[in-house]
């Protein structure tokens, strides 16, 4: 399923690519008998039996079983919008959905789409039928795209994706769907020859209904850490069940594949004897993004507020290789701890790289790993691979420095808020500080501070700022030092560049 938007878009050629197994050919390899065609209806969990409709045949029958592995999936959410149904409208699910699609635009030939939800599937086909020549928009309900990104992360992203001119509509429902237009609630009107619906999924667990097996408040699945559900000899896995998240310990959909496939083999382990447990997900994802990549793992910012978690967080801006060699592409790391070092959450948006220094955050995630532990980790240097103090050793240096108070950050939310007591001081260059900076900031560059300590008043609170904090950093060590109270921006101007940008 993770192919269908690049068989779409046709950076994969051949369908049979997007083909693991037939029917006849697990039968051949495992004598497995696979039914497709077929519907199960029911469950009855006391007499051990599953009804099941052959659509083939139009014929219900019975199908007993010793032991069952439920793992119906997700069936996408279509809003209730008036002109959902046209036959312009389209979800994306599976293969069928697929030849759909493209039927559709072969056919037709649309100029104009519109993505309705900014989640991965709607973001991987935007970029998929922009490069078809189609002309996109997005149209996203909440305040930016990618949920599992925090908002100063998504600016990024958002960023790059209008700047491939695609039309971003954020804090927007679409109202009604027309023959050739999508018109949102607040009345504006977009052109629209074909609708994907990108609005999310539910469980399809509406055939276990009076089964004895206990659901969640969306209809999943729950399962205990041998993924068995409330009935002894159920099983169950996928987008359709409930796992433990291994940082909050709470119970969660994760509709990812990689942890689906890891459940697969743990629940058929447990079946067959063997003493294995599913100790729970992390959310670990990744999407291209045209020229850009996104990865996150582990708790959000915004989940770990919604948990009512304490925590800590740190902003890094790195190169992905050295930067002094050919390709190095900048590299936005976002690093979520607690108050012990504890490594919550990660994410990460940049160019090359990304991906292997995701990985590792991971790892340190589901090891329990410090932010000191990522200081330590020998990782492999070459300049045409990474620095000799890798962007995840940065990170843990950069928020060891928060956790221990050597640098004390404000944000580039907290911009609005400084006190009127406050100087905000741009520790840039006059050429950097000439070309854009943070209205009603004061430029002494960070080499010319110390001679320059006396035309700041050290009454009153001294919030520092450069390009990526590392000079508001030594700005602060400076003025600390010689009894000034200071903060210093985490993420520096750049993130403060890509928020106001963005809106």
């Amino acid at each position: 399923n993770c192919g269908m938007p690049y068989y779409i878009g046709g950076v994969i050629k051949n369908e049979d690519d997007l083909l693991i197994q037939t029917p006849e050919s697990f039968h051949a390899r495992f004598n497995v008998d696979v039914r497709v065609n077929n519907e199960v209806l029911s469950v009855n969990s006391s007499e051990k039996t599953v009804k099941v409709l052959d659509h083939s045949k139009g014929k219900e029958y019975a199908e007993n079983y010793d032991v069952l592995v439920l793992s119906p999936g997700a069936y996408p959410y279509r809003p209730p919008i008036n002109g959902v149904d046209k036959a312009h409208v389209f979800t994306l699910r599976n293969l069928i959905d697929t030849k759909d699609i493209r039927s559709f635009i072969n056919q037709h030939k649309p100029q104009s789409a519109v993505i309705i939800g900014g989640g991965y599937i709607g973001i991987e086909m935007a970029e998929n039928l922009k490069e078809s020549g189609i002309r996109i928009s997005i149209v996203e309900a909440s305040s930016h795209i990618l949920k599992p990104l925090d908002e100063d992360m998504a600016h990024f992203v958002q960023r790059n994706i209008r700047s491939h001119e695609i039309g971003l509509y954020l804090n927007s429902k679409a109202g009604e769907i027309t023959d050739n237009e999508v018109v949102l609630e607040n009345g504006t009107h977009i052109s629209a020859d074909i609708v994907i619906l990108s609005t999310g999924t539910n469980p399809e667990t509406g055939f276990l209904k009076n089964s004895g097996i206990n659901l969640g408040d969306r209809g999943e699945i729950i399962v205990n850490d041998r993924l068995e559900t409330s009935v002894k000899g159920v099983y169950a896995l996928g987008d359709a069940s409930a796992v433990t998240n291994i940082v909050t310990g709470q119970k969660q959909i994760v509709p990812l594949a990689s942890p689906v496939n890891k459940q697969a083999r743990i629940a058929g382990d447990v079946i067959c004897g063997k003493n294995a447990k599913y100790s729970g997900a992390q959310g670990t994802s990744i999407i291209k993004v045209f020229n850009l990549t996104a990865a996150v793992t582990g708790e959000s910012e915004y989940s770990l507020k919604s948990s009512n978690l304490q925590y800590l967080k740190s902003y890094t801006v790195s190169t992905s290789i050295a930067s002094y060699y050919p390709g190095a592409e900048t590299m936005y790391i976002k690093l979520l701890f607690d108050s012990s070092g504890i490594v919550l959450g990660a994410q990460i948006v940049g160019g090359k790289g990304v991906d292997k220094r995701i990985d590792v955050l991971a790892t340190a995630i589901r090891a329990r790993m410090t932010i000191y532990d990522l200081q330590e980790l020998e990782l492999a240097y070459a300049p045409p691979y990474s620095s000799a103090k890798d962007p995840v050793n940065m990170a843990g240096f950069v928020a060891g420095n928060i956790l221990e108070g050597m640098m004390k950050p404000f944000y580039p939310e907290d911009i609005d808020k400084i006190d009127k007591n406050g100087v905000l001081v741009d520790v840039r260059t006059p050429g950097e500080f000439s070309s854009g900076h943070i209205p009603g900031a004061v430029n002494i560059p960070v080499d010319n501070l110390r001679e320059n300590l006396n035309s700041l008043d050290k009454s009153k609170n001294i919030y520092l700022y450069c390009r990526i904090a590392q000079r508001g950093y030594i700005a602060q060590r400076i003025l600390e030092q010689d009894g000034y109270n200071t903060k210093n921006l985490a993420g520096g101007y750049l993130f403060y560049d890509a928020m106001v940008e963005d809106k």
